[in-house]
């Protein structure tokens, strides 16, 4: 299917699936500049392609209330997009080509493995398969039981509408919410802040979306199995530990701040939620600029790592966490190989790892700078924007409303490097490789 589009152009799979994004951003763009796509006056260009962006993105960063501001042709609009772009529409287009029972190419293969980060192409249409079943189950049962909640505040055919809405906009990632229709624009799920429901279905869904569809069938194979893979080990291991140390921490800095009006177990929900939803999530219960400066900067450490890699989520990914934090932790040690779970990992994901984070680190940098001279805003809601954008969270301090023509541009420039990711952005644009014909002798540098 992908042939289609790209067959007659000699791209890697990097550069399609970059383009493949500009594509969508471009479409979704010219459907939500119609007048059809508004309640009133349509939007401006730059708002489209925001809002375009953010969802095809999966980010959930508005310029515009998605519940007020765009009507339902927009609204489904932003679903196809956030659809498309959290399960990637290289999968979407492998779905098409299933139904249509044509045959999968090589090439197609070939950007499978891409999208999906594996290492090789064995099993890869099985997985895409897989994958497209899974998050159909599951986003249905979420429709299901955010349905079934809603009934209660809103008529039957409404309740339906924004349950499926909703599970599809939370379990990609996108953040996007229709509540301000009901509580008021950008009111996101706060009246929902002690709902056991909505919180509960949210965070699995969450959860799920952002492990990456990889540890999904690896834990659904382990009945037959009896093992995970060490990608899956890693993934759920690192998980564990950043929700569990993220949601202690927010209750300690909040208890007596944002988490004092709520009874106990209302207190334990927001934490979790508010722990989990960083790492790309987008949805929260709690206004975020009520927050505590600590919590905030809490928040803007976990949209920085994200989610895992093949996921809905963005960020540098957990594995790239992981990764530093053993290599960090062996070398305080005196240990030479970097041991995860019994395996020794290799110099290669290691070195991966590292210019992952630098180049993740020297764009946000680059871009909290730009947009500390463009925007009117104190420098904590700069940093939270300009990291929320790239590790597509979707979270703000109230700093998207109010940004200028030149920031949306940057912040757009960030959902989309953040999204595709900075490596394979980078692969897509390096030049033809180059077998190199020698090699420099080695030299010593003091280090610390």
């Amino acid at each position: 299917m992908a042939n289609l589009f790209f067959g007659h152009l000699k791209l890697t799979p990097p550069k399609i699936l970059s383009l493949g994004f500009v594509i969508l951003i471009a479409a979704g763009t010219l459907l939500l500049s119609l007048p059809a796509a508004s309640t009133g006056a349509r939007i401006s260009f730059i708002d489209a392609l925001f809002m375009a962006t953010s969802a095809t993105c999966v980010t959930g960063l508005a310029v515009v209330d998605t519940g007020t501001q765009l009507s339902t042709f927009g609204q489904i609009v932003l679903l196809v997009l956030f659809q498309f772009g959290g399960l990637g529409f290289v999968t979407m287009a492998t779905l098409i080509t299933l139904v249509l029972n044509k045959r999968i190419s090589l090439k197609e293969r070939l950007l499978l493995q891409e999208s999906m980060n594996q290492n090789s192409m064995q099993g890869i249409v099985k997985l895409i398969r897989r994958v497209l079943i899974y998050s159909l189950v599951i986003q249905l049962t979420g429709a299901i039981l955010l349905a079934a909640r809603f009934v209660v505040d809103m008529p039957i055919g409404k309740a339906a509408y924004y349950g499926l809405f909703h599970s599809i906009s939370i379990f990609n990632n996108a953040g996007f919410d229709l509540f301000g229709d009901i509580h008021g624009p950008f009111s996101g799920l706060t009246r929902y802040v002690e709902d056991p429901v909505v919180n509960i279905t949210s965070m699995l869904l969450i959860f799920l979306g952002g492990i990456g569809f990889i540890v999904l069938s690896d834990v659904i194979d382990y009945r037959r199995r009896k093992r995970l893979m060490l990608h899956s080990k890693v993934v759920l291991a690192t998980s564990a530990v950043l929700i569990l140390v993220g949601a202690i921490v927010f209750f300690w800095l909040e208890l007596n701040a944002t988490l004092k009006p709520l009874h106990a177990g209302g207190k334990i929900l927001a934490s979790f939620l508010q722990a989990i939803t960083p790492r790309s999530g987008g949805v929260t219960t709690i206004e975020i600029p009520l927050l505590r400066e600590s919590t905030q900067f809490l928040m803007i450490l976990l949209m920085f790592i994200g989610a895992a890699p093949g996921s809905t989520g963005g960020g540098i990914k957990i594995t790239t966490f992981a990764i530093l934090a053993s290599t960090a932790y062996a070398k305080l040690r005196g240990k030479e190989d970097i041991v995860m779970f019994r395996h020794r990992i290799s110099k290669e994901n290691v070195y991966r790892a590292i210019t992952m984070t630098l180049l993740s680190l020297m764009l946000v940098v680059i871009s909290t700078m730009l947009l500390s001279v463009t925007e009117s805003a104190d420098f904590l809601s700069v940093l939270f924007e300009a990291v929320s954008a790239f590790g597509t969270s979707g979270i703000t301090m109230g700093l998207t409303t109010e940004l200028t023509t030149i920031g949306k541009v940057l912040v757009i420039i960030l959902m989309f490097v953040g999204r595709t990711g900075p490596l394979t952005l980078a692969y897509a644009l390096k030049p033809k490789n180059s077998k190199e014909l020698y090699r420099y002798p080695e030299g010593n540098i003091t280090i610390g």
